[in-house]
């Protein structure tokens, strides 16, 4: 899976969490929850990893990681990818293309020029607490908060829902992938 390209990116990892869901619904299928989990843990190594590849080696070095991860957990050659990011915008508020997500995570890219690199931001730790799985066949959905640590000590915590499939590989791959920051009155 992603983490086998994630873990040839050499940098150290601060503590990292994975809270199990609240409440899962399996409904059968080839899908388990401790795929789900994985496939979670992978993404928030993979931001961090990102990361700190930008701080350690450059630009270059992190959009080629990115664009391997993107590869590697997102559905893309699948069809479509349902990707609203955090903090992206109208016009380019949706990036249903590698393209669009690479722009995201990394920045720099003259078709997406408000994208400053969501990836770059100095992350060093994650929290993922799902509020709920949902699996049915080659299909899983959760719901819940992520939370990341950059090195200021700054947490951002967002909303998450992710979309899963499985691949002709049998590879869980990220087809839905909403965040936003959380309402506040």
């Amino acid at each position: 899976m992603i983490k086998t390209l994630i873990a040839s990116a050499v940098v150290s990892l601060s503590v990292v969490s994975l809270a199990h869901a609240t409440e899962v619904t399996h409904l059968g299928g080839d899908i388990t929850e401790e795929q789900v989990l994985a496939a979670q843990q992978a993404w928030g190594e993979a931001l961090i990893n990102i990361s700190n590849t930008y701080e350690n080696d450059g630009i270059d070095a992190a959009s080629t990681l990115a664009q391997a991860v993107i590869a590697g957990a997102y559905g893309y050659e699948m069809g479509p990818v349902l990707f609203k990011p955090t903090l992206a915008a109208a016009p380019q508020t949706f990036r249903t293309t590698p393209e669009g997500a690479l722009a995201y995570f990394v920045g720099h890219s003259d078709e997406y020029p408000n994208d400053s690199g969501f990836a770059l931001k100095g992350w060093q730790e994650f929290t993922i607490d799902n509020a709920a799985i949902f699996i049915s066949g080659d299909t899983a959905m959760t719901v819940g908060n992520v939370s990341i640590l950059d090195s200021e000590g700054n947490t951002t915590t967002v909303d998450k829902s992710w979309g899963y499939q499985l691949d002709d590989e049998g590879q869980l791959r990220i087809v839905l992938h909403h965040s936003s920051l959380p309402f506040t009155e």
